[in-house]
């Protein structure tokens, strides 16, 4: 199988998702933009995995993304993102959404289990009353303290501004 293959427009992702419901299959769904890949990101994608059968990765798009953090982001275009999330062995399937938030995604989506960090509450997280409308779970998985792609950029830029 090729990374390109675990990328899914949604109505191909919903065929799938009937596919992987039929053999009784859980399906984990989170999202985010996935700028740099770090340590916190792997753990977290990792641990959201194994909280169900499948994981579904929403990923926003670079429109999106540049809406919600400003024009100098995102770093990495969206297929490149797409590709390097999709060749993780943990991650099933991932779907680019353009809108600000997941909540679109995850309403056609379904997910028997929405997860996100521990730096949100249940509360918090974009489409936990759909899921939760449908009998199934919100969880928030522990994250790697210290890692964050903004984190990361600022370290870069102090770097080379003391130059």
């Amino acid at each position: 199988m090729n990374s390109t293959d675990k990328i899914y427009t949604l109505p191909q992702l919903q065929e799938q998702l009937r596919r992987w419901r039929s053999q009784g299959q859980k399906v984990v769904f989170t999202n985010g933009c996935f700028d740099l890949l770090h340590l916190g990101h792997v753990d977290y994608l990792e641990k959201a995995r194994h909280l169900g059968d499948r994981l579904v990765l929403g990923l926003n798009t670079d429109a999106s993304i540049s809406r919600i953090k400003g024009p100098d982001r995102p770093l990495q275009d969206e297929m490149s993102r797409a590709r390097i999330m999709a060749s993780l062995l943990f991650i099933d399937a991932v779907v680019l959404f353009d809108q600000n938030t997941p909540l679109e995604l995850i309403e056609a989506v379904q997910p028997d289990i929405l997860v996100k960090g521990d730096d949100y509450s249940v509360e918090s997280i974009v489409g936990h009353e759909v899921v939760l409308a449908k009998g199934g779970e919100v969880k928030t998985v522990p994250l790697v303290k210290g890692y964050s792609t903004t984190n990361i950029v600022k370290k870069i830029e102090k770097q080379f501004n003391q130059q």
